[in-house]
């Protein structure tokens, strides 16, 4: 293993070496993103149907709640029989029959990731992840000397980085 000898090397090290590690994390953590960003279209999504029984006599509400969707808005009602966009819900027995557009099984637990609550299995994955970048970020300022002109374009660049975000934060 390389040597530590200051500051400098020990950033150098651990940020090459960190790095290494979350190349996986990050391309699972990039495709995710980049599929969330698009969650609100049919885009990798196939259509899925189900059939099945649940809680009686349930509101509009709560039957959204139930089967997941969001938004479910009732379009007709027929005695105990509900009409929605996705499906039908029989209020007497509790019988669902409805359909959803959903993205194939690895790429729905790869979006899971983005979505990880501090009860969730993942959040400590998610946690390293986030400090792990952070600690990209303050290292990288120990991969070049600062008396360069590398490092002070990147000054300037970190800055302008920095400015953007901001700027699109609040548009």
């Amino acid at each position: 293993m390389d040597k530590i000898k200051n500051t400098r090397s020990f950033m150098r090290i651990v940020h090459r070496y960190l790095g290494y590690f979350l190349a996986g994390i990050m391309a699972v953590y990039s495709v995710s993103g980049i599929l969330l960003v698009y969650r609100d279209t049919d885009f990798l999504k196939k259509e899925k149907n189900y059939d099945k029984v649940i809680d009686k006599n349930l509101s509009e509400k709560e039957l959204g709640k139930e089967l997941k969707i969001k938004n479910l808005e009732v379009e007709k009602a027929e005695g105990t029989i509900l009409k929605f966009k996705q499906g039908t819900y029989d209020a007497s027995t509790g019988q669902a029959k409805y359909s959803k557009k959903e993205l194939p099984f690895v790429l729905d637990k790869m979006t899971k990731l983005h979505k990880a609550q501090s009860k969730d299995t993942l959040s400590p994955l998610n946690t390293f992840f986030g400090v792990s970048l952070f600690f990209f970020v303050i290292s990288s300022f120990w991969m070049f000397n600062p008396k360069t002109k590398a490092f002070k374009r990147g000054i300037i660049f970190t800055v302008a980085g920095l400015i953007v975000s901001i700027i699109l934060m609040f548009i």
